[in-house]
C-alpha cells in the first residue's frame, strides 16, 4: 500500500480524492485540509493559500498519518509563487513534514513530459492575469503552449459548482488542433474519473489538477497505478519484476519479487 499525503486548499472539490482511492489499485490518500480565509480568484488571494505557515500546519497530522510524500494541491497557490518561489515553498514542506514533498503545478509539468507533449493549451477558470502567469510557469519549464483560455470565474466555490459539462465547454474552449493535449489546472474543479470522457471529447490527453495531484504523489513514491477512467496518464501499467536467478540444488530457478530500495529523493529538485 502506498500513502500519499494531500494538502487541499478548503473544501471544493476534495471529494474528488476518495473517488480516486477507490479507482486506484493499493493506494491510500491522505487528505489535509488547510485553512482558506478568503476562496476568491484574485491573485493576492490566491498567494495566502500557499504561505509556509498554512502548509506546515498540517505536518503532524501527516506524519502521524505516515505518509511517504505530500503535495500541495493548488495550482495557483504555488505557481503563483513563480518558478524558483514554487521550489522553496515545496523544499519547506519537505522540511515541515519530513519526506518528499511537490505540488500540483510542478505535477503539470511532469505529467506534460510523461506525456511527450511538447505543445499545450490551457484551460483556465481563472482570470487572464492568472491564466498567463501559469502559462508563464509552463515556459520555465520548457513546456510550449499554444494557447490559453481564461473563464474569470470569481471564486473556487463557483469552479466547484460547476457540473461535467461546463467542465467539457471549458476544455473545449482551450483546445488547438497544434496542442498535444489540454490542461485544466483547478483543483477545485470536480474532473476525478471523467478524465477519459474528456478525452474521448477531445482525442488528446487531458490533465486536471486533482488528476496530475495524485500522480504526482505516486511518482514521489516510485510507484505507478493503473485506472483507465483517469485518463492516458493513468493508462500505462506497472511493469513486472524482473526475474531474479536463484541458484540451488545445481540449477537456476527464475524468481519475480521486488527489490528494496528506490523510493522518493527529497523535495523537488531544481530542474
Amino acid at each position: 500500500m502506498t500513502t500519499v499525503g494531500i494538502l487541499y486548499p478548503g473544501g471544493f472539490a476534495r471529494d474528488d480524492y476518495p473517488r480516486m482511492e477507490i479507482l486506484l489499485d493499493a493506494v491510500r490518500l491522505v487528505v489535509h485540509r488547510t485553512e482558506v480565509a478568503d476562496d476568491a480568484y484574485g491573485a493576492e488571494a490566491l498567494v495566502r493559500t500557499g504561505e509556509p505557515g498554512r502548509l506546515a500546519a498540517g505536518a503532524a497530522d501527516l506524519q502521524r498519518a505516515g505518509v511517504e510524500c505530500v503535495v500541495w494541491a493548488s495550482a495557483a497557490g504555488s505557481f503563483l509563487y513563480g518558478w524558483e518561489g514554487a521550489h522553496e515553498q515545496t523544499g519547506a514542506l519537505a522540511r515541515a513534514v519530513g519526506v518528499s514533498a511537490s505540488s500540483t503545478s510542478f505535477g503539470f509539468v511532469h505529467a506534460v513530459r510523461e506525456l511527450d507533449a511538447g505543445r499545450v493549451a490551457v484551460a483556465s477558470t481563472y482570470s487572464e492575469q492568472v491564466t498567463g502567469l501559469f502559462a508563464g510557469f509552463l515556459r520555465a519549464a520548457g513546456v510550449e503552449v499554444a494557447a490559453t483560455s481564461a473563464a474569470g470565474l470569481g471564486s473556487a466555490a463557483e469552479a466547484a459548482a460547476w457540473d461535467l459539462d461546463r467542465v467539457k465547454e471549458l476544455a473545449a474552449a482551450a483546445d488547438r488542433p497544434e496542442a498535444d493535449a489540454v490542461l485544466l489546472p483547478d483543483t477545485a474543479l470536480h474532473t476525478a474519473g471523467h478524465e477519459a470522457e474528456l478525452e474521448e471529447l477531445l482525442g488528446k490527453p487531458v490533465l486536471t489538477g486533482n488528476q496530475v495531484t495524485v500522480r504526482e504523489g505516486l511518482r514521489l513514491a516510485g510507484r505507478r497505478s493503473w485506472s483507465p477512467r483517469l485518463g492516458r496518464l493513468f493508462a500505462r501499467r506497472e511493469a513486472p519484476p524482473a526475474p531474479v536467478a536463484v541458484w540451488g540444488e545445481g540449477r537456476a530457478r527464475a524468481h519475480s519479487g521486488r527489490g528494496r530500495g528506490g523510493g522518493a529523493h527529497g523535495s523537488d529538485v531544481r530542474e
